[in-house]
């Protein structure tokens, strides 16, 4: 839904909450649950969405009669596509994805691929005068770069992909971004990471000879090509389970000249102090789907923990920590959950600072673990969550007030 009278501020919520590999499942779902959010947000108005799309659907997605039913689909719901989330490549619901999701990585030809398509179904998609963005793999899985190398191949198809961006620009005057999500235990997990590896490798002399070479621009053109099509995704949940602090993300990836292409408006779990009933409050979201990243503070030290069950060990085997930040998306009108907490007040930052001056035009509610999520959690329907998530965040851009 636009949230400013030029329509250029989005807010939405990811589709990769529901289940969904094929196109003909992903439809599905669109048409059970996008027309019921809308009704619920803006009835009388257009309604975006952050669609999430595997790299089977986005190939059947891609062919002719296929994306003109859909474009009949998405005017006559009077919804629109603004944003995509190409993150996960293949499955991501109901089998265990753990740290495959990452895979392939921006090393892989497959992994360019399946972008350049996705930014060819998304141009189709956009409304006119309006930007769009992709999210993606920030890079690789860390274990997985042994070398300059590996980060050479990295920013080589990313430099391709922006290529292929501004192919797309000058073609149709349409403006899509690649947004960088740096997560946890990945190649790029920190604000300052992020700020490094753009500095010295995407927006490098390198990286600019190399788009000169693919494209008609000039090296000023090539310059403010790589930092119009190449920015961050701005995931509020990575960033607080890091321990980052909300001023300090915006201060240095301004300075840094780093356009938060999307915002992705998530909370993590948060348990202070810890103790032994924090293994025991934390078993029900140990599940075999996704990687809990855990991120431990002891006297400001961080440690870093690939899964739950890697934390459980080292504080069984006797390591210290005052606070447990944990990669679990639940709700993001939960805070106070009784014995432990979330990383809402983070979210309750940032967007006090996005009240002040936008910090992206394109934010998205992301809570794909619902159908993981305990219980107690999930006692309602998923339409009605996302909803309630939705209209937290207008409440807290409307006023701030404690929603």
């Amino acid at each position: 839904m636009k949230l400013d009278p030029a329509g250029n501020v989005h807010l939405t919520y990811c589709t990769n909450i529901h289940p969904g590999e094929t196109w003909p499942d992903v439809r599905a779902s669109l048409e059970n649950y996008l027309p019921r959010a809308k009704a619920a947000l803006v009835p009388d108005d257009a309604f975006g969405m952050g669609l999430r799309l595997s790299a089977i659907a986005a190939n059947d997605l891609a062919q002719p009669d296929a994306l003109a039913e859909f474009k009949n689909f998405l005017q006559q719901q009077n919804l629109y596509v603004f944003t995509l989330n190409g993150f996960p490549y293949g499955d991501f619901h109901g089998t265990p994805v753990k740290e495959n999701v990452y895979l392939p990585d921006w090393r892989d030809n497959a992994r360019l691929n399946y972008t350049n398509q996705l930014a060819d179904i998304l141009v189709s998609l956009l409304p006119e005068g309006m930007d769009g963005s992709i999210s993606t793999v920030p890079g690789a899985f860390k274990s997985l770069i042994m070398s300059d190398s590996d980060i050479a191949e990295i920013m080589e198809n990313m430099v391709r992909h922006a290529a292929h961006l501004v192919d797309i620009h000058q073609r149709t005057g349409k403006l899509i971004s690649l947004t960088l999500e740096p997560e946890p235990c990945c190649f790029i997990e920190t604000i300052d990471e992020s700020v490094d590896f753009f500095e010295t490798w995407l927006f490098s002399v390198a990286a600019r000879d190399q788009l000169m070479a693919l494209t008609s621009l000039d090296a000023a053109g090539a310059d403010a090509a790589l930092h119009r099509h190449l920015g961050l995704c701005l995931d509020l949940c990575h960033a607080a389970v890091e321990f980052e602090e909300a001023d300090a993300v915006i201060r240095k990836l301004d300075n840094a000249k780093i356009n938060i292409g999307k915002m992705q408006i998530s909370a993590g779990l948060r348990f202070a102090p810890v103790t032994d009933r924090t293994l025991d409050l934390l078993k029900p979201f140990d599940d075999a789907i996704y990687l809990h990243q855990t991120v431990t503070s002891s006297n400001g030290n961080l440690t870093r923990h690939i899964d739950l069950q890697q934390a459980f060990d080292a504080h069984t085997a006797g390591a210290s920590a005052e606070e447990w930040r944990v990669h679990f998306h639940v709700p993001i009108f939960l805070d106070d959950l009784g014995e432990f907490a979330t990383t809402q007040n983070f979210i309750r930052e940032i967007l006090a600072i996005h009240r002040k001056k936008p910090i992206s035009n394109h934010l998205e509610v992301e809570t794909y673990t619902w159908n993981v999520l305990p219980l107690e959690y999930r006692n309602v329907d998923v339409i009605d969550a996302i909803v309630r998530e939705l209209n937290w965040v207008r409440e807290q851009l409307a006023s701030g007030a404690e929603g």
